[in-house]
């Protein structure tokens, strides 16, 4: 039997005031911050991509280096239905995520049935697959120009996207907040207990007759939702998709933000992005030229005196402050 601690389970769903941290300091970033809001959505965004990442690599232990496929390809899907269809944000992200899961459903269906390396490395083929038809399909994606000037309509048609981001950050947040309910429902159901039980060992879980490949395969089409709605959310909040939105560096600085604030522990997805980016913009000011290097150093800092990341270390922390006081 599985210890249900050991496999990440926390075993209730009942929401603790600590978790309402994020979102009372979104609030206030809104309030008090007003300039940094163009900055905010987009921190709101991959905020939303990671958690999609750390449902299948946290708690399925499915390592990919190829999430932003799905991620471009919602970006794409809406910016096509924007300007060939309708400008509807409510509906281009309905487009984005259907989009997106379905082609993460098929290419699951595939890259699933392969361990350890092979996986992997599908998962990058099938993002220089997704990358070379957008590159080619100019038609379509404009290819290296991409899609410029998306029309977007008001959201509800009532709040219009403006350049001082107002709408667009608590639009992001919004679709955040419905996405962090999912993937955090999930985590605490029988399906994500199962879903663990196939991380720490899937031998023993086929044993007991629990439906380990589909397990993994929906877990991974509801990621690979998740991330094609993040990237909807980025496209109709710029107007804009490129060819960036598939590349490498974005599933591999998606990884590393994730590893950054914590994996399997759902508000890591939070911290990690929040930091990075935040450093990055930081750093690149100061910068231009060598504001990896900072990053280099940051990452180099975690891996070693914070093996949990940032929230491992800031529990590290408090357990030997009480350890004091007691």
């Amino acid at each position: 039997m599985f210890d249900a601690a050991r496999i990440g389970y926390a075993g209730s769903a009942r929401l603790r005031p600590i978790e309402l941290a994020p979102w009372v300091l979104a609030l206030l970033v809104y309030f008090l911050a007003p300039n940094y809001l163009p900055l905010g959505a987009y921190v709101v965004i991959i905020i939303l991509f990671a958690l999609s990442l750390d449902l299948i690599l946290g708690y399925g232990g499915i390592v990919t280096l190829g999430h932003a496929a799905y991620f471009g390809f919602g970006a794409y899907a809406a910016g096509v239905f924007a300007i060939r269809v309708s400008g509807d944000p409510l509906l281009g992200l309905v487009v984005a995520a259907v989009a997106a899961g379905l082609l993460g459903f098929a290419t699951g269906a595939v890259i699933l049935r392969t361990h350890g390396l092979a996986l992997l490395m599908l998962t990058l083929a099938i993002a220089s697959i997704v990358f070379e038809i957008a590159n080619k399909w100019t038609d379509v994606t404009g290819g290296a120009d991409g899609l410029h000037s998306v029309p977007i309509q008001p959201v509800l048609g009532l709040f219009r996207f403006d350049m001082f981001g107002k709408t667009a950050f608590l639009y992001c947040l919004i679709v955040l907040a419905v996405g962090w309910w999912l993937v955090r429902t999930i985590v605490h159901s029988p399906f994500g207990v199962s879903l663990a039980g196939t991380r720490e060992n899937d031998v023993r879980m086929h044993a007991i007759g629990a439906p380990v490949y589909w397990r993994r395969l929906w877990a991974y089409t509801i990621s690979a939702t998740l991330a094609g709605v993040a990237g909807g959310l980025l496209t109709q909040t710029t107007q804009f998709v490129g060819l960036s939105v598939l590349g490498f560096e974005r599933s591999g600085e998606l990884l590393v933000m994730l590893v950054l604030g914590g994996v399997r522990r759902i508000y890591g997805a939070f911290v990690g992005p929040l930091v990075f980016i935040v450093a990055q913009d930081y750093l690149a000011k100061q910068s231009p030229e060598y504001w990896t290097l900072g990053i280099g150093v940051l990452l180099i800092f975690i891996v070693r005196f914070a093996r949990g990341g940032l929230l491992g270390l800031a529990d590290r922390a408090r357990a030997k402050l009480w350890g004091k006081k007691g």
